[in-house]
């Protein structure tokens, strides 16, 4: 099982306006195999005799270097912590300051150390949604499960649901003739289960009212197809699961909406790309490096992608945007891609975090513009 912590936006803008003397931030590949967590841990040893390394070559007193160095300790020594974890883990800690989060994602083993937190291949986390509704729908059945990004999955109790689509009608069987003779046959099946569809529908809607999480379809046809046909809740998405929720388990049924989600995820890279294709004429989309920060400093990016695994260490101007690019990076700079996509998150901008390759062009970034900077 996989222990997941995944930040929310709230959290994720308190870690990017975070600021302090000494922000140490690691990161470090993890399993959920309790008995092989070992290697996992030493890791960790090695990245804080970085960190250390880091803080003492910039001046760090020793005083704050021993706290940053206690705080990592701690983790390290807490056996229950290590029984518990993911594919990888993400601890952003300062003197006073200590956050985890167990990540699905694979990372690479890296520390940086600065006046403010590295906060980029978290990112890829929180960019594909682990967050959404199943609506297990067959004749015989309807349950409501929510997935969770770091809980078991759960049926939701939805007030008016019916049983089945033979009690929705008001019948002992949906394939029975209906008592004027006219609705008979395969024609009277499919009327009769639009009107469970129809129920079910109306149910759900004020339950996932105020809620933005995809909606999932599990089912099969003639109810896969009918159910899209009345369906009022926007936020059902096109791919489904597409075979009998019967003897499916809220956990199976997870498993597969995961894999629904990552279709959605790639879509969303898809629409992306088209948009930033459209806008590049325009003066509205960006790969560079420099230009990006500009922009991001002054509120004009609205979706930004960024590599999560390279680092360009330098710095940005606070006012004007400019970028001060350096060879090697320590504790006096910090990855400018990363301060981009921070600025870009306050200004209520949206991020994803994604391999190089998805990104067009190739680089590090790719911007796309509210208005030309």
């Amino acid at each position: 099982m996989l222990y997941v912590d995944i930040p929310t936006p709230a959290e994720l803008r308190k870690l990017v306006a975070k600021r302090g003397e000494a922000a140490v931030s690691l990161y470090l590949p993890t399993t959920p195999e309790t008995q092989h967590i070992g290697p996992a841990r030493t890791t960790l040893g090695q990245l804080a005799k970085q960190a250390d390394a880091q803080l003492e070559a910039a001046g760090v007193a020793k005083r704050t270097r021993w706290a940053v160095e206690a705080q990592i300790e701690g983790l390290a020594e807490d056996d229950d912590f290590w029984a518990h974890q993911a594919n990888g883990l993400a601890i952003f800690v300062t003197p006073d300051f200590n956050r985890t989060y167990r990540l699905p994602t694979h990372l690479t083993a890296m520390v940086q150390v600065s006046d403010r937190f590295h906060i980029k291949p978290l990112l890829r986390a929180t960019s594909v949604g682990q967050h959404a509704f199943v609506l297990a729908l067959e004749e015989n059945d309807v349950r409501l499960i929510e997935v969770f990004a770091d809980l078991p999955a759960r049926e939701v109790r939805v007030p008016a649901l019916p049983k089945d689509a033979a009690s929705a009608v008001g019948t002992a069987n949906i394939n029975s003739r209906s008592a004027s003779g006219r609705i008979q046959g395969g024609e009277g099946q499919k009327v009769r289960l639009r009107q469970y569809c129809r129920q079910v529908d109306a149910a759900l809607r004020p339950v996932l009212a105020a809620r933005s999480e995809p909606l999932i379809l599990a089912a099969t046809d003639p109810l896969l197809s009918l159910y899209r046909e009345v369906n009022n809740i926007e936020d059902l998405v096109g791919p489904a699961i597409a075979h009998s929720p019967a003897r499916m388990s809220p956990a199976d049924l997870a498993g597969e909406a995961r894999k629904v989600l990552d279709i959605l995820h790639e879509e969303r890279l898809g629409a992306f790309r088209a948009l930033y294709d459209s806008r590049a004429g325009e003066g509205r989309a960006t790969a560079d490096v420099a230009q990006a920060a500009r922009a991001a400093t002054f509120g004009a990016v609205d979706t930004l992608l960024v590599d999560i695994d390279e680092v360009i260490p330098g710095s940005v101007d606070e006012k004007t945007g400019a970028v001060h690019f350096t060879e090697g990076g320590d504790a006096t700079t910090y990855g400018v891609v990363d301060e981009i996509a921070g600025r870009t998150l306050a200004a209520g901008g949206e991020v994803m975090g994604v391999r190089r390759e998805d990104i067009p062009g190739g680089g590090a970034l790719a911007a796309v513009l509210r208005y030309a900077v």
